[in-house]
């Protein structure tokens, strides 16, 4: 690991770049930094949704974990060349959507974010995971014609599932204690 910050203003970026991992400067509108970025703030949306939920929730182990992982998503893109997300990241991501989906009842509507406030915070980490993702694919389809390594799509599958485990704990939460999903219904 590099250097520890004991600083935390630099001047480095004040001409409009910003360092990666390994000492090379980037435009920080880069779409390296735009995924990075968008990665970060997923974090900090899932951050939110820990926040809500009760200290001894179950969800609380994964969500910590999830957020481990964003921080190592993060560092992957930051530091070209470096492997920290894994096959098995995704897959233990598939138990634990199997897992959480196994009690749920089939959907036949789409669903509003919202049911209760975790919920919403949850629904809000998916779309911002999403955007995370669209990012990521941006990049990905960039970093084929550029000298710099290209995104390891270890990433794209990682962030695509996270996206999906969200989504399914936003039902699981909506649905707790008696609650009930909020229901799209067509023209109101």
């Amino acid at each position: 690991m590099g250097n520890r910050l004991s600083k935390i203003y630099t001047r480095t970026g004040d001409d409009g770049t910003t360092g990666l991992g390994d000492g090379a400067r980037i435009a920080k509108y880069d779409l390296r930094m735009q995924a990075i970025g968008d990665v970060d703030e997923t974090n900090c949306a899932v951050g939110l949704l820990v926040a809500e939920l009760a200290a001894d929730d179950p969800l609380q182990p994964w969500l910590s974990r999830i957020q481990h992982r964003l921080f190592d998503l993060g560092g992957e893109l930051c530091l070209p060349d470096y492997e920290l997300i894994k096959a098995e990241h995704t897959l233990e991501l598939e138990q634990w959507l199997d897992e959480l989906n196994e009690d749920l009842p089939p959907l036949k509507n789409f669903i509003l974010p919202g049911g209760t406030k975790a919920a919403g915070f949850c629904h809000q980490a998916r779309a911002v995971c999403r955007r995370a993702e669209r990012s990521i694919a941006a990049l990905s389809a960039t970093d084929a014609d550029t000298t710099v390594p290209g995104i390891r799509p270890t990433l794209s599958a990682y962030i695509n599932r996270l996206s999906d485990f969200l989504f399914v704990a936003a039902r699981v939460i909506a649905r707790r204690d008696g609650g009930s999903e909020v229901l799209w219904q067509q023209g109101q």
